[in-house]
Formats: structure tokens, sequence, C-alpha cells
């Protein structure tokens, strides 16, 4: 099934997720031959863009068979991420994607990435002057909250949505979780239901049936692959071709 993302349309509603130490250009283009829509490179730091680190532009690496191309970054800071997000745009890529998910200590303690859903305002702040920087199609990846009772995806999904973010990719584990446990797949179904824009699911999916199981019971437009890629890059073709 095809899936648009602002002006932005997809052959399938199957993607990678992008992954720290995994989503260099080879893997993309091992996944672009098994089907997968859309792929994204690994998390980039804000900072390192606008600060032209040799690091962070290497992450920026594609080629012609490497589209549709999804770049991922990450910060606090909404004017570093206004300026991020404009070499994003100059480089190319074909979507821009900001990370209010990832769990993993040094970014949470700069303020960035999950930390964010602790901090409602300054997500805010982030994604309008995202949205002013660029005309990219514009998505953003979520956690279901920083902690039980600490669940604000529904929230942030909705910020997201009035500041004119194309889709929202949610995760429904907590910051503190990390991988363990299961995924929530209730957080995604209501999210879903109280936003128009689209909403892509991830979270154990490790099968097409996974897939299957999650288009349908949360009413999700795609799902996103992240671990259940690893040493498995057919699993695109294979939950394409169940799902067809």
């Amino acid at each position: 099934m095809q899936i648009s993302i602002g002006a932005l349309t997809l052959l399938n509603n199957v993607l990678l997720a992008p992954m720290a130490g995994i989503t260099n250009l080879p893997f993309r283009i091992l996944v672009r031959e098994f089907g997968c829509a859309l792929a994204f490179t690994e998390m980039i730091s804000a900072n390192g863009l606008v600060r032209k680190t040799g690091k962070s532009y290497r992450f920026l690496n594609s080629s012609l068979n490497d589209k549709p191309l999804g770049v991922q970054i990450f910060g606090s800071d909404p004017a570093v991420l206004f300026d991020a997000a404009q070499v994003v745009s100059d480089y190319g890529a074909d979507l821009l994607d900001i990370n209010m998910g990832c769990p993993v200590k040094k970014v949470v303690k700069t303020g960035a990435g999950a930390a964010l859903l602790r901090n409602p305002e300054q997500a805010r702040l982030i994604l309008r002057a995202v949205r002013k920087a660029t005309s990219l199609p514009l998505t953003v990846k979520i956690r279901s909250g920083w902690r039980q009772g600490e669940i604000k995806a529904l929230e942030i999904a909705h910020i997201a949505e009035d500041y004119g973010i194309n889709a929202v990719i949610i995760h429904p584990r907590t910051a503190d979780q990390g991988f363990s446990g299961t995924a929530d797949w209730n957080v995604i179904k209501v999210i879903k239901r109280h936003l128009c824009i689209p909403v892509i699911g991830s979270g154990d999916i490790r099968s097409p049936q996974d897939a299957y199981n999650m288009l349908t019971s949360t009413g999700c437009d795609g799902v996103m692959i992240g671990r259940g890629a690893l040493g498995n890059p057919w699993i695109f073709r294979n939950i394409i071709s169940f799902l067809e």
C-alpha cells in the first residue's frame, strides 16, 4: 500500500528505522533491494552539522540508488536545529526526521532525544523552528513517554500536527524501558485515532505476521522495521508480499 508523507509518495508502507551504527549507506542500499520504501540515515547531531564536523557530514553520504532518503537529526536547541535542517535540505534529502525518542544517556543528558518527552514546550519550539527552516516533508520519531505514568506521546503528537509536521513515527516503549519488555501497540492505536496526519508504528516487528497484526490492530498507516531487519534484510520483501 502506498503512503504519502507531505509531498513524498512512497511505493509501499514498509520503512527502515534509523539505527546508530547500522543504517549506513551499504545497509540502506541492501534493504532497498528487498523493497524497503524509505530508509533513514543513522541519527545525526544537529550541533555536528552546524559546526561542520566531518563525522556528522559522513552520515549524509548517499548515492543515486539510495532514494528516497530520510535523514534523522537530534538536538535540543531550536536555533541549532533550524540551521541543521537547512543543511540537510541543501544535501538533497527527501525527508527530515526529528528524533525525540532516543533513550541513550549521552543524548538525553543534553536535553535531546527522549528528554524532550518530558519537556513538551521545548519540543514545540523545536518543531516550529524546523518547520520554518525547510519545505521538506517532516516527521518526528517519539516513544510513548519517559516512564510509566509519564505517557506524553499523544501530547507531543498533537503538537507535531499543529506545527505542520507531516507524519508521526511512534515506538511505544517508554524511554526507561530501552528495548526491554514489550511495545504497547495500544499507544499507536490511540495516536492514530486522534491525528489526521499519517502515523507509522514501530516496535516488535520481526515477521510479516507481526507487521500485519500492527497495521490491523492499530490502524496505523505504515510500519517501521528496526532490529527485526538485522541479519534479515529480506524481511521487507516478505512483509510486502504478505500484505499483498
